[in-house]
């Protein structure tokens, strides 16, 4: 039997009892087997979709990023301004003041390692998911079909209401033994129905909350990227700048106003990492999240032909 004929159960019953079945079968067995696989291409495809995003879900793991970030967010507060501060004539006679810089600039240099890391892990990251499909079609796909079996439950719960309508009437008109068989069976069919019915309400549903799921979860991992590159591309930028640049010049006694600065922009990339660490961390449990909720979905798929 064809895809196009399993729909034929969601006619109306006056044309439905027109419609003939292509396939050598009788008519009963045919009607029976559309009013239990009402739908079937749409389930079958969303279906096909839960796994393309399950293998994109599956994919996804921020935990080398995380452990980046983390190091980074370890070094950055151990960077001691105050070895610059102290830099008067005691400290040039004793050699100190020197000593300080030099310190300064090993931990300025551990920093930058850590930065180094987080870069390549960012880029490591980015490839990987360049070369992922990406999900944007499965999504908009995934609506299509969704929305396609809600239609189909609108005219089945349409068709189940005429046809019960139709028994009442029949079984107030008065029947034989025959008549009553066939009351029977059209009776047995809106059951099969009906469970066909529920079974589609939660399949759309659950493909409907799949997607928003996804979709969300994709906003966050594209807003994650966003401020990384900003880190990368900003912050890092000033803090090179402004605190490896003052690393270089150890020797000399730094301003008031190029100290004030390098500490401000240390500052800003310690928020920018903090908040980068939490967005990871949120942005891991929401793709555990979604492996589930999609591993639920496969529960009401299973089965289906």
């Amino acid at each position: 039997m064809q895809d196009s004929d399993r729909t034929a159960s969601l006619m109306t019953p006056a044309k439905l009892a027109q419609v003939k079945p292509k396939a050598p079968v009788s008519p009963a067995a045919w009607l029976d087997q559309m009013a239990s696989d009402a739908g079937h291409a749409h389930v079958r495809r969303i279906a096909e979709l839960q796994e393309d995003l399950r293998a994109h879900a599956q994919g996804q793991d921020y935990s080398s990023l995380g452990g980046e970030l983390a190091a980074l967010a370890r070094a950055l507060p151990q960077l001691d301004f105050g070895l610059l501060q102290a830099r008067g004539w005691w400290a040039r006679a004793t050699g100190k003041g020197r000593s300080g810089g030099s310190e300064f600039a090993a931990q300025v240099e551990r920093i930058e390692q850590a930065l180094q890391a987080l870069a390549a892990q960012d880029q490591l990251l980015r490839k990987k998911q360049a070369q992922m499909a990406a999900p944007d079609r499965v999504l908009l796909e995934l609506d299509v079909e969704s929305r396609a079996l809600e239609q189909i439950i609108d005219q089945g719960t349409r068709w189940l209401q005429d046809m019960r309508n139709q028994l009442k009437a029949r079984q107030s008109a008065g029947a034989d033994a025959e008549a009553l068989r066939q009351i029977a069976d059209d009776t047995a069919r809106c059951e099969l129905l009906v469970a066909r019915l529920k079974l589609l309400r939660a399949i759309a549903s659950g493909a409907q909350q799949e997607r928003q799921q996804a979709q969300d979860t994709a906003g966050r991992r594209a807003a994650l990227m966003k401020l990384i590159q900003r880190a990368l591309a900003a912050d890092v930028k000033e803090w090179r700048a402004d605190v490896a640049g003052l690393a270089r010049s150890v020797d000399d006694s730094p301003s008031e106003q190029s100290l004030d600065a390098a500490m401000a922009s240390h500052r800003d990339l310690q928020l920018c990492i903090k908040q980068a660490i939490a967005d990871c961390a949120q942005l891991q449990a929401e793709e555990k999240a979604l492996t589930e909720q999609l591993g639920a979905l496969a529960g009401h798929l299973h089965g289906e032909p």
